[in-house]
């Protein structure tokens, strides 16, 4: 009996304590929870679990309830407690039909939360996945920023999960503390922006993790925001409820604190795409996004309604502008024929991303199933529309070089390496190839 009794007091300790506690949690006595990510296009990729089922959400400081969608593909996803709602948010279209679930077991590493309320979207066009090259599943910001005093290392991709008892604020004379405010569950912090005029104008800006852009800012003549002049039409983002448009631009600096980045990207969206004003609270200027927050080593702390800044070695490079014109996405997948030297042997592919099936045949041929990246809009004026490049258009080279073996961010990359260089790109129309060529040029000057 006494060895069953010293055996149960063993599970006991061994089992980790998280009390009964709203929210999210790590077991007692733990300080910190540390969890890599996936930086994709400015934003930072973790895995979840929902009800035991493994997802991708991306962190979003601009949300306030974990959302949900593209979830068609999982086997099951059980969701509890669930009730019809209608979800309001970004883009010019009409609010959409949603569930709303209360009660969901959310799991990160050894972070618990057993009483999560989350909402789904039914909507099969909200999928950020073909965009990003890899699935996404959800969205999740506020719940997870309330609990902790989460330290994101964008240079070496990680996040510290702090419980906000344990946590000391590390001195550093290369970092800078600056106060936040919070309201309806967002976060803001004041800076000021260089645009035309002598003068730096102040603003207020939405810290959104979840967005890869650099700096979002409303029009206001009066304040000093006016457009610059050098600017062009473009979209923006997808929000919620739609498209977003607005018009690309760059400013000459930003400042934040004591930190000034020079001529910074800048997008100046339409206001009519905005489908309700309740989206923009806060008396802000605007939105700061994860191209200028992946260049600083980050301390958000909202228990004390302070951030910390430190700067990381991404903050001097260059701001990464489209140069050709074109935006890509995934679009399913394609077979593709190679010749191999030798059919013997298998070859294996451990990334499960969008899957890369083999078959070998005895002509020493092989077939690959692999991703399909397509044109899925074109900058009207830009090298690529004036080379005679179209939505739809399957890339299958470029510059010689079969894309198939290239992430999503990687083809971007080479078709955007920099100024005044040469571009040829392959591609299918029709199922004809054909071959075009264009030379890169920066939209301002």
């Amino acid at each position: 009996m006494r060895k069953i009794f010293n055996l149960f007091l063993l599970l006991i300790l061994w089992i980790p304590s998280y009390g009964l506690a709203q929210g999210f949690a790590l077991p007692y006595g733990k300080k910190f929870e540390k969890v890599n990510f996936k930086l994709i296009n400015n934003l930072i990729i973790i895995p979840i679990e929902v009800n035991g089922a493994k997802l991708s959400f991306i962190l979003d400081s601009g949300v306030s309830k974990p959302i949900l969608f593209n979830v068609s593909g999982q086997d099951s996803i059980q969701l509890k407690n669930v009730s019809e709602i209608t979800i309001s948010g970004l883009g010019g279209g009409d609010p959409i039909k949603g569930l709303s679930s209360k009660d969901n077991f959310f799991k990160l590493e050894e972070i618990r939360n057993f009483n999560q309320l989350l909402y789904v979207v039914l909507d099969k066009d909200m999928n950020f996945s073909p965009s990003l090259g890899i699935p996404i599943h959800g969205i999740i910001g506020y719940d997870l920023f309330r609990d902790f005093v989460v330290e994101i290392n964008y240079s070496s991709e990680y996040i510290k999960f702090h419980d906000p008892e344990f946590y000391k604020e590390k001195e550093n004379t290369k970092s800078q503390t600056l106060p936040l405010s919070i309201r309806r569950n967002k976060a803001y912090i004041e800076g000021s922006v260089g645009l035309n005029t002598t003068n730096d104008v102040p603003v207020k800006l939405l810290i959104d993790t979840g967005s890869s852009d650099s700096v979002w800012l409303f029009k206001d003549e009066g304040k000093g925001l006016g457009i610059p002049e050098q600017n062009y039409q473009d979209f923006l983002g997808q929000g919620l409820n739609g498209s977003i448009f607005g018009k690309r631009t760059k400013v000459n600096k930003i400042n934040l604190g004591k930190f000034a980045l020079k001529d910074a990207k800048a997008a100046f969206p339409d206001m009519e795409t905005f489908s309700s004003t309740s989206v923009i609270t806060g008396n802000r200027n605007g939105s700061i996004g994860g191209a200028i927050l992946k260049r600083f080593n980050i301390v958000f702390n909202y228990p004390a309604k302070e951030i910390t800044l430190k700067k990381n070695r991404h903050f001097s490079a260059p701001f990464q502008y489209n140069m050709c014109g074109l935006q890509l996405q995934h679009n399913g997948v394609r077979y593709i024929a190679d010749r191999i030297a030798d059919s013997r042997g298998v070859v294996m592919n451990s990334e499960k991303t969008f899957g890369n099936v083999q078959i070998l045949m005895e002509n020493q041929t092989r077939l690959s199933l692999v991703p399909e990246i397509i044109v899925s809009g074109i900058r009207a004026g830009s090298p690529a529309e004036e080379a005679g490049l179209q939505e739809g258009d399957i890339i299958l080279a470029v510059n010689g070089k079969r894309i198939h073996s290239y992430k999503l961010q990687e083809v971007m990359k080479m078709l955007n390496e920099k100024e005044g260089k040469r571009i040829k790109v392959l591609i299918e129309r029709y199922n004809k190839d054909l071959l075009f060529s264009f030379v890169l040029k920066k939209a301002f000057k």
